[in-house]
Formats: C-alpha cells, sequence, structure tokens
C-alpha cells in the first residue's frame, strides 16, 4: 500500500521504534511506515488502518507492537476475533496485561457478555493501572447491559472514580457511561444530571453528552435561516408592482385619447 511522503517512520513511539530495532535497518522502517498510517487512519478510516497493519504483519509478525497495531485496526473494523487472536499474541510476547480490558471488550463483541465477566473478575484486573481498571469497569458495566442487567451496570459503574470531582482522561466517558445506563433504566432526571456533568469533562469531544444533554432538554437543531423564499417573495412582489405600474401608464393613456 503506498505511504505518503511524508512518513518517515520516525513518528512512532520510542518504545515502539526500541522493539524494531530486531528488525533489519530497511525492514525496521518499513514497518514504522506502515505503523504510522496505522495510528494516522484508524479512527478515520479503520479500513484503511486494517489494510496497513495486515502490511505490518505480513513484515514483522514476531514483534508485539506489530500484532498490537493489528489488534486495535482489526478492532476497530469490528473484526473481534481476529482482534481477540492478535492481542493474545502481543500479551503472550510481552507479558503485561495491558490489553486485558481490550481483550474482553472483544469477548463481548463476539457475543460473549459472560467470558467478559469472568475476566473482569480475573487477577490480571488487580495489575493493571487506574485508567486500565477504569477502562475495565466500563466494560464490564457493558457485558450486564448485554445481559439486560441494567441495575446491575449502574452499580457496577459506581466507584470512587465516578464520584471524584477531579478531571481526569477517563472521566467523560466513566459519567457518559452512567448517564446513558440511568437513562436505559428510565431514572431521567438522573440521567439528565450526569449528561451535564460529562459535559463538563469533556474537554476534547469524546462523547456525544452536549447532544444527548440538549436532546433531554428537548432542544432541537435546525439549520440556519434560509432566505431563499424571502427573495423570491421580494422578486415576485416587485414583478407585481411593475404589472400595476404598466396598467396604470396603459389606463392613462386611454384617458387622454
Amino acid at each position: 500500500m503506498p505511504i505518503p511522503e511524508d512518513v518517515t517512520g520516525d513518528e512512532i513511539d520510542k518504545d515502539v521504534r526500541q522493539e524494531l530495532q530486531s528488525l533489519p535497518k530497511g525492514l525496521a522502517e518499513d514497518v514504522a511506515k506502515n505503523l504510522v498510517m496505522v495510528a494516522r487512519l484508524i479512527d478515520e478510516d479503520p479500513e484503511g488502518a486494517y489494510g496497513y497493519s495486515k502490511v505490518a504483519l505480513r513484515l514483522a509478525s514476531r514483534v508485539a507492537a506489530v500484532r498490537e497495531a493489528a489488534g486495535f485496526a482489526a478492532y476497530a473494523n469490528q473484526k473481534y476475533a481476529e482482534a481477540l487472536a492478535e492481542f493474545r499474541a502481543a500479551r503472550r510476547m510481552t507479558g503485561t496485561v495491558e490489553l486485558w480490558p481490550v481483550m474482553a471488550d472483544c469477548e463481548r463483541g463476539l457475543g460473549r457478555p459472560e467470558k467478559a465477566l469472568d475476566m473482569a473478575g480475573a487477577p490480571e484486573v488487580q495489575q493493571l493501572d487506574k485508567a486500565g481498571q477504569v477502562e475495565m469497569r466500563l466494560v464490564a458495566a457493558g457485558a450486564r447491559r448485554d445481559m439486560d442487567q441494567l441495575d446491575a451496570a449502574i452499580v457496577t459503574l459506581q466507584s470512587p472514580e465516578l464520584a471524584s470531582n477531579s478531571v481526569q482522561p477517563w472521566t467523560a466517558r466513566l459519567r457518559y457511561a452512567y448517564a446513558d445506563a440511568l437513562l436505559a433504566a428510565g431514572r431521567e432526571g438522573e440521567a439528565r444530571e450526569w449528561f451535564a456533568k460529562a459535559v463538563e469533562a469533556d474537554r476534547d469531544g469524546s462523547t456525544d453528552a452536549s447532544d444527548r444533554l440538549a436532546e433531554l432538554d428537548g432542544v432541537e437543531f435546525v439549520d440556519a435561516f434560509d432566505g431563499s423564499d424571502e427573495d423570491d417573495d421580494i422578486e415576485a412582489g416587485g414583478d407585481v408592482d411593475l404589472a400595476e405600474k404598466d396598467q396604470d401608464q396603459d389606463q392613462d393613456r386611454d384617458d387622454r385619447d
């Protein structure tokens, strides 16, 4: 697949670059460029990112960063079985648990919420950092909702992180998930309160909390006023005025005659 000229491969994280040092220099550069393209496209063009991830995988399948990137690209395209396989491979190579929450979410995507809940209660969760533990809580709540256990989903999201007034990278998504669960349970007043709190924390627009809040408040967004109809009326009015003026002039001529 073509690589834009502005992509050099140096854009990748230093940890990934260090992993690629095990490869011949030319090969490492090619892999790095494809990984850059995966990161660049994964949000706006998941299918394109997936294509570049397959190239990187073909070139360096024994590099953990490559397997992880391939996993995320497959995940973005809802290829959950493939994503799970890549994440498991990356975990075997690194021995870390960072991918545990997204692996559990793949289980949800495969229609196995019970398996996701089992993973949420596994010892690996205790090894996650705070962000990972919050992510795991979100996945577990989603699994509860998959099983139509709304009250359990709400309880799952109730945590010190949710109650905290400090804003962290996960705060907006956690508040949003809680508000959405409340709304699904018919608790509209509480849902509105938490959508508002999600808006306060959503500094980069990672959720549509503001739209959900406006919807609850009965606000409708319409297009800006289109003045074309008025212009047509003005033009039509001008034609009428001219017609009336011509009629008056004709009448004047008749009177003189």
